[in-house]
């Protein structure tokens, strides 16, 4: 007899969408990596939005710590911005491939992300 409640496809999708918020998400994420609980969809989507979060404040820092010297201080800054306009970008457009019930993978990222993140 198999008592599990039936998987609700909407929930999944929910808590994919809250995993892939810009900043926010990276709580929900950490959680569900430290539990080790959730489909592998949930893990996959979880190293890909730390994996996201934690290069974004790299580049952040290390821009903003760059352009603390007068040297190239505007272009270091626009470039920041850059980098973060990119980074809330592919957290929307994950976001929209989720909800048309698409692959969340991105190429490059989702791979480094299952290297550094994976504990088996």
């Amino acid at each position: 007899m198999n008592n599990l409640p039936p998987k609700d496809p909407d929930s999944s999708k929910t808590q994919l969408i809250l995993h892939l918020i810009p900043i926010v998400g990276f709580f929900p994420s950490l959680w569900t990596l430290y539990q080790r609980q959730g489909s592998r969809e949930q893990l996959a989507v979880s190293r890909l939005s730390i994996t996201l979060s934690f290069l974004w404040m790299l580049g952040y820092l290390l821009l903003t710590t760059g352009a603390a010297a007068d040297f190239l201080t505007l272009r270091l800054l626009i470039l920041n911005s850059f980098l973060t306009s990119g980074y809330f970008l592919v957290s929307v457009w994950l976001i929209f491939r989720v909800i048309q019930g698409k692959s969340s993978r991105l190429p490059g990222f989702s791979n480094l992300a299952e290297r550094v993140l994976d504990q088996k």
